[in-house]
């Protein structure tokens, strides 16, 4: 964390901070199973192509054609045996096959025991942003209380500062908890 001089300098550090944990959580979300064909759902899986570990959206375009699957149609046809070992091998529960031109990627159903499974990492996601927010919350009120102590702002100045630190605190809590309650609704859903 920068050096803070002011209370606004602060909240605006806690607010810049506190919507990148969100953003981060909505990408980690994004990654997260369903039932339905998502594109992000290969977002995490490298492929080591000529040396190089390169994501699966850099060697070909993506697409997901009906519900159910994911049709990935690499530029270089020698990348589809690549393509289709990195999705087996990157724990997904995902089977693709190939022709030798595109890797299919069908979509599984979901067991109850694997929903439930999901739900549960789902959670631990969740508690782990809550505590980043928490974390920068604490970070922050450090640095206020630091202040008043130097004579830089007043008491009331720090307790004005503090209270919109803790509402700010609840508002992007309350952010992360909605959007995992909204993921938590999709994996469950049974189609």
């Amino acid at each position: 964390m920068s050096v803070i001089s002011s209370s606004k300098e602060a909240m605006a550090q806690a607010r810049v901070r506190m919507e990148k944990a969100v953003e981060d959580f909505r990408k980690e979300l994004a990654g997260v199973r369903t039932g339905r064909a998502s594109l992000a759902l290969l977002d995490h899986i490298r492929v080591d192509y000529h040396g190089t570990s390169m994501p699966v959206n850099q060697l070909g375009s993506l697409s997901v054609p009906e519900p159910m699957s994911i049709v990935i149609s690499p530029w270089d046809p020698a990348a589809v045996p690549l393509i289709d070992k990195a999705i087996r091998t990157a724990d997904l529960g995902l089977n693709p096959t190939n022709d030798g031109k595109v890797v299919r990627v069908p979509i599984p159903p979901l067991t109850e025991d694997r929903r439930k499974d999901i739900v549960k990492h789902l959670h631990k996601v969740l508690e782990n942003h809550r505590t980043a927010v928490r974390n920068i919350r604490r970070d922050v009120k450090e640095a206020v209380d630091k202040l008043e102590k130097d004579k830089k702002i007043s008491q009331d100045e720090q307790k004005r500062t503090l209270e919109e630190l803790e509402k700010l605190t609840h508002s992007e809590t309350k952010k992360i908890e909605d959007l995992c309650a909204i993921k938590e609704r999709e994996i469950l859903e049974v189609r």
